[in-house]
């Protein structure tokens, strides 16, 4: 088990954990593209589905928390951002289908 901890150059448990933690993360955010692209092959064009924005907020808030914790002031700039885009699309969303359903 030393080798693991050794291969992710981490010096714990703790660390090995937060890093799993983040790999996840980047996991979920990258599941992203690959929900959109399966939406677009059964649309035959290009589409955003409402997957698409969950999978980026998941993400998001996972890698986010990574970012704090390793307290890397750049990840943690660049995934805000994100994640204020991500909320205001669902926002979006919701709303236009809220607007749809009654009228």
């Amino acid at each position: 088990m030393e080798a693991v901890l050794s291969f992710l150059k981490v010096d714990n448990w703790v660390e090995f954990w937060w890093v799993m933690f983040g790999l996840f993360g980047q996991l979920m955010f990258s599941g992203r593209f690959i929900v959109q692209w399966i939406a677009s092959e059964k649309a035959r064009r290009s589409t955003v589905p409402l997957a698409f924005w969950y999978f980026s907020m998941a993400g998001g808030v996972i890698l986010f928390t990574y970012a704090v914790y390793r307290a890397d002031p750049v990840f943690i700039l660049g995934q805000s951002l994100g994640l204020f885009i991500y909320s205001r699309n669902l926002f979006l969303i919701y709303r236009e289908r809220r607007e749809n359903a009654a009228g």
